[in-house]
């Protein structure tokens, strides 16, 4: 028997709002030294999707996606800047979206938090 799907809520205080665990490897950090907590929350069945909560305190360091992710900053500041050099500073309450191929940089300002969603796309 077949247990039914059932709707599962992402709250912002799981382990990730309590503070940063672990840091930004040390090859993307521009400066600062950043440290963050990803709780991931759900895994779809083909482990291309996931969501959860993530933080992060005061540092800066590059970005190059492969993924396509959705973002709610819950608390903080954050400064995206592409490779172009164009710059978005989001505060909390912001959502945007990361795409695949995006490169630049990520800056948090003081200590962020944010909900995401991330759609890997599948290989072959």
């Amino acid at each position: 028997m077949t247990q039914a799907k059932k709707l599962q809520r992402i709250r912002s205080e799981y382990k990730a709002a309590d503070g940063a665990d672990e840091p930004i490897r040390l090859d993307r950090v521009i400066s600062g030294k950043p440290m963050e907590s990803v709780e991931n929350l759900f895994t779809n069945s083909k482990e291309n999707f996931f969501c959860g909560v993530w933080s992060s305190t005061e540092g800066k360091w590059k970005l190059n996606y492969t993924e396509d992710e959705f973002c709610y900053l819950i608390s903080g500041r954050a400064i995206l800047t592409d490779a172009e050099g164009h710059q978005e500073i989001l505060s909390a309450g912001d959502a945007f979206v990361i795409p695949a191929g995006y490169k630049g940089s990520w800056e948090t300002i003081g200590h962020a938090k944010k909900f995401y969603a991330v759609y890997e796309e599948s290989e072959g």
